[in-house]
């Protein structure tokens, strides 16, 4: 997919929902507002870095898929981004990250403490929001979400600098780190507009398959992608000892030669042999195979949303699938 086709799944997907998605920034800057003027620096920072902010954008059409015409959906796409914000900051100083966003990371700038104070403070500040929302539905989607991707976050620890970590194992990690928040979005988008409880797991099943599209992408981009064009530092996941799909399969399928490459770059977090690593993964086809498994992943979460109404907001859900598996970035 060309760069210009990129920009046009993007702009298909913003301007089928341009005006909520303005409310969804007016009601993050206003719950972002603390007394403690650290808090405010950081996490403005943090928000104002942009980034894809596909977790609310799926809040939001899938609840104007099913005709929604209230204003929770801006409230819970606001509550699912702050989630979001927070996992990245832990993240970033468990990963020991200095880039994010085409920018340094929080904690490079702030340093750990104050990144994973703040990172609490958009925890609760997002817990303030759900309950007001007044839904027990909604707040147990949301709490059982936030409990899953913190033991995925701990699986993925366990994992670091693990060799003999299966496809299983780390597609375990995939679905509860990454692809929960996506599958609460969705259902979110789904049960606030009073759909039924059929429509409301087809909404779940298109976030968890869309959100493994999207990490297995990004275990590719590690590799593949521009530093630029990612916002990130291509490599992380060598250097940190992250075995993700490509070193997994190449492990599996690989040379002896190679397997033993892996197995050290692994257990040592050697970006030194990136180059190596990268001829590997590219010549043994387990480039191909990420993003054959992405491709699949992605189809599942298109067919689970047939029954969609017609109209801009299913074409904008369908155009994203597409978007998930073809971009740079």
């Amino acid at each position: 997919m060309s760069a210009t086709t990129h920009s046009t799944a993007q702009d298909l997907i913003s301007q089928s929902i341009v005006t909520d998605m303005e409310a969804v920034n007016l009601v993050i800057r206003d719950r972002l507002h603390s007394d403690v003027s650290l808090v405010n620096q950081i996490a403005e920072y943090i928000i104002s870095a942009g980034g894809k902010r596909i977790r609310p954008v799926l809040v939001l059409l899938v609840a104007n898929a099913y005709g929604y015409q209230g204003r929770h959906h801006h409230d819970l796409a606001a509550v699912v981004e702050f989630i979001h914000t927070a996992t990245l900051l832990h993240d970033d100083v468990v990963d020991e990250s200095s880039m994010r966003r085409g920018r340094q990371t929080a904690n490079a700038l702030f340093g750990n403490a104050a990144s994973v104070l703040v990172g609490d403070f958009l925890y609760s500040r997002a817990f303030q929001m759900m309950v007001a929302v007044d839904n027990v539905r909604v707040m147990r989607i949301l709490a059982d979400a936030t409990n899953v991707i913190a033991e995925g976050e701990v699986l993925q620890l366990l994992n670091m600098h693990d060799p003999d970590v299966t496809e299983e194992r780390y597609l375990q990690v995939i679905r509860s780190k990454t692809a929960k928040l996506f599958e609460a979005a969705s259902q979110l988008g789904a049960l606030v507009s009073g759909a039924g409880e059929a429509q409301i797991e087809a909404a779940a099943e298109y976030g968890r398959s869309l959100g493994t599209a999207f990490q297995l992408i990004d275990d590719v981009l590690d590799y593949t992608g521009n530093a630029e064009q990612i916002g990130k530092n291509v490599g992380d996941d060598l250097r940190e000892g992250k075995p993700t799909l490509p070193l997994i399969y190449l492990m599996k399928h690989g040379t002896a030669e190679q397997r033993e490459l892996v197995r050290a770059c692994i257990e040592h977090g050697d970006e030194n042999q990136f180059d190596a690593i990268l001829a590997a993964i590219t010549s043994s086809g387990a480039l191909a195979y990420t993003r054959q498994q992405a491709a699949q992943a992605s189809a599942r979460a298109a067919a689970s949303i047939a029954s969609l109404p017609d109209g801009q907001y299913k074409d904008s859900l369908l155009q994203l699938c597409a978007f998930a598996v073809d971009r740079n970035h």
